[in-house]
């Protein structure tokens, strides 16, 4: 058996929500798989996977710096912060990437690597990160063990 025998139930949820939305169509600002999603929407699927409501998130536009806006808005949702960061993230925590000066960007960790919507690709996809991609932070939702 592989890594995600150990996982919590919930986790595999999240994981297989993400997955679920593998091949969607990127859209800005997208929250439903039958129209597009973006990384928050991606997020957002794993989360309901867990069984996690999460109320809207406050809109944004691409090109802004929203890291201190993306960090308490996991906060106030209830999302805790994993200490140690990437080395002790588990599959179905959330990963916060700085691509660039002001561009965040959250995936879904998983046992291949990570499940995001990709812009470049236009899709949601699952596979390795970039190397150049810096970890920001790792985020578990809430009462996900």
């Amino acid at each position: 058996m592989g890594a995600s025998a150990k996982l919590s139930r919930r986790r595999r949820a999240a994981l297989a929500a993400a997955r679920a939305g593998l091949g969607t169509r990127f859209r800005p600002q997208g929250r439903m798989p039958r129209l597009g999603l973006d990384c928050i929407g991606v997020a957002l699927l794993a989360a309901a996977g867990a069984g996690i409501m999460l109320p809207a998130l406050p809109v944004y536009v691409l090109g802004g710096d929203h890291g201190a806006l993306l960090a308490a808005t996991c906060r106030a949702l209830g999302l805790r912060r994993v200490r140690g960061g990437m080395q002790r993230a588990k599959p179905g925590d959330l990963i916060e990437y700085r691509l660039a000066a002001g561009h965040r960007h959250v995936a879904v960790l998983s046992d291949a690597g990570i499940i995001h919507a990709h812009a470049g690709l236009g899709r949601v996809v699952e596979g390795p990160a970039p190397d150049d991609w810096a970890v920001v932070a790792a985020w578990a939702f809430p009462g996900v063990r």
